[in-house]
């Protein structure tokens, strides 16, 4: 049983997740936020472990007259990832899912461009990489993000999240090489209800956010060592 709320706010909960990675020997390490409370998180965590900071954009796909409900997501490049819910939900149609589909890869896109202006994409490979969101709820989102990762060779990838349902958790083995959680309840309800202050991020604050961190490292030069 835990005492709701966990945390004052998302800084509060990055803060105590950067204590759980300090002394993890991190190579070239590379905060990945998930757009946009995830870049609050994601901000706190570089400046504590002295990474660079980038977004990867991936979104949720929602459930028919319940936007809330996830039944799965999108990653950038397009591929999507559907939950068991997506079998369970009336009105969950191939022709629904491929709407879906659209408006949020329009969504991922609108986002790209704004936030590419300010942090271009930045390199993965070979290095320790933290994917981080500020909770996670069925995790779809989490998971299109991991699939993306993991075809872009990094060292590591470390998911690192203040609060998950405790299912869920297991569901990550074997897709990254470490996870962090702060607290995973058995029934979650909603994650916003672990915070004091769950302000909703708007794009200004995440553009804001990679502005401060300067411009990312150089892409390593094609056959350089």
């Amino acid at each position: 049983m835990f005492n709701l709320p966990a945390f004052k706010d998302r800084e509060e909960a990055a803060l105590q997740l950067a204590q759980r990675l300090k002394n993890r020997k991190l190579r070239n390490p590379l905060v990945l936020a998930i757009p946009r409370g995830g870049v609050v998180t994601g901000a706190v965590l570089a400046r504590e472990l002295k990474a660079e900071l980038d977004v990867i954009l991936a979104r949720k796909l929602r459930a028919p007259h319940q936007p809330e409900l996830a039944i799965g997501a999108v990653s950038e490049d397009g591929d999507m990832y559907l939950n068991a819910l997506a079998t369970q939900v009336p009105g969950v149609t191939e022709d629904y899912l491929g709407r879906e589909r659209d408006h949020q890869l329009a969504e991922i896109g609108r986002r790209r461009k704004l936030f590419r202006e300010v942090r271009p994409e930045t390199h993965v490979s070979g290095r320790s990489v933290i994917l981080t969101d500020d909770g996670m709820a069925t995790g779809s989102t989490m998971l299109a993000a991991l699939r993306v990762l993991n075809t872009r060779t990094p060292h590591e990838i470390i998911v690192a999240v203040p609060v998950a349902p405790a299912e869920l958790l297991e569901r990550f083995h074997g897709q990254c090489s470490r996870m962090e959680c702060l607290v995973a309840p058995e029934d979650l309800g909603s994650v916003g209800a672990f915070y004091r202050n769950f302000d909703q991020v708007e794009d200004e604050e995440v553009i804001r956010l990679l502005r401060d961190f300067g411009t990312p490292f150089p892409r390593p030069a094609t056959g350089a060592a």
